[in-house]
C-alpha cells in the first residue's frame, strides 16, 4: 500500500490539474474529457481527430513504407525504389502525412510550437511494433536525428528531429547521439521532385566533428535515423550513406512519424 502512494498522488495531482486547466486536442483545440491517458494519441488528439489519423499498416513497401492499397502478401518493392540503390536498409513510418497529423508537423516545423513534439513521438515509438525492429537492444543501436545547418536551426529555435529522438529516448532508453550536420543551407525540400531533391541534396551532410584522436561513437553499431517526415527518401538516403561510409555504421532505419 506504502508503494503505491507514490503513484497514487501523481494520478491525484494529475486529475487536478485537468480539472482547473482542461486540456485541449493539439489538432483543433477541442476540450478534451477529464481522464484521458497520459500517452498515447488518446491523450492529445481529440476522439474525432484521433480517427482521422491514417495509420500505416501492412501492406507496404519493404524498403520505403510507402502503403499500399491492395491486398499484396509477400514483401515487395514499390515504384519509387524499385530502381534505386537507396543507402538506408528500410524505412518506416507510422502514419501518413495528412489530416490532424499534418496539422501536428506544420505547427511543429513552421509555427515553432514545440508541444507538438509530445504526439508526434508516441505516433513515432508505434514503429518500433515492426517485427524487423522488434527486440533491439539498446547496447547496440543509437537514435540519430537528421541535422538542420546552424541557420535554419537559429530561426526555427530547434531542430525537431532532435527534439523527436530525446522523446524517444526517454520512452524507450536509446542514446541519441547527433552524428551528422549540415554544411550547406539549401532551399527548402517541399515542392521539388525526386531528382531535385537529389541534386539538392548532393554533398550536404558530413560527420559531426570530434576531438583528434577520438574514436568515432558509432562505428560497429546500428543507428534509428530519425526525421518527422518520409517523402521521397533522398534526405534520408544521404544521411545514410554517409553514417555508413563515414562514420562506420552497420545498420541504417528510418524511423519517421508521418509519410509524405
Amino acid at each position: 500500500m506504502i508503494a503505491s502512494l507514490p503513484r497514487l498522488f501523481c494520478l491525484t495531482g494529475r486529475r487536478l490539474v485537468d480539472a482547473l486547466y482542461p486540456r485541449a486536442c493539439f489538432a483543433c483545440e477541442t476540450v478534451l474529457d477529464a481522464g484521458v491517458p497520459s500517452q498515447g494519441t488518446s491523450a492529445w488528439l481529440c476522439p474525432a481527430c484521433e480517427d482521422g489519423v491514417e495509420r500505416i499498416e501492412a501492406p507496404f513497401c519493404s524498403v520505403c513504407g510507402e502503403p499500399f492499397a491492395g491486398a499484396e502478401a509477400a514483401p515487395f518493392r514499390c515504384w519509387n525504389c524499385e530502381d534505386r540503390g537507396l543507402a538506408f536498409d528500410f524505412a518506416r513510418a507510422a502514419c501518413k502525412s495528412a489530416g490532424p497529423v499534418r496539422t501536428l508537423i506544420h505547427a511543429f516545423k513552421y509555427r515553432r510550437d514545440l508541444a507538438q513534439r509530445a504526439p508526434l513521438a508516441d505516433l513515432l515509438r508505434t514503429v518500433l511494433e515492426d517485427p524487423r525492429l522488434a527486440g533491439l537492444d539498446p547496447a547496440d543501436w543509437r537514435l540519430v536525428p537528421v541535422p538542420l545547418h546552424p541557420l535554419r536551426r537559429l530561426w526555427r529555435g530547434y531542430n525537431q528531429s532532435l527534439e523527436l529522438c530525446r522523446q524517444l529516448g526517454q520512452a524507450t532508453g536509446l542514446a541519441t547521439v547527433c552524428a551528422l550536420r549540415r554544411v550547406r543551407l539549401t532551399r527548402a525540400q517541399a515542392g521539388l521532385d525526386r531528382a531535385r531533391r537529389l541534386e539538392n541534396l548532393r554533398g550536404i551532410f558530413a560527420p559531426a566533428r570530434r576531438l583528434p584522436g577520438r574514436p568515432a561513437p558509432l562505428a560497429g553499431k546500428n543507428v534509428l535515423l530519425v526525421d518527422d517526415v518520409l517523402t521521397t527518401g533522398a534526405t534520408a538516403h544521404e544521411c545514410a550513406r554517409v553514417l555508413k561510409k563515414q562514420a562506420g555504421v552497420e545498420k541504417v532505419v528510418v524511423i519517421t512519424a508521418a509519410r509524405g
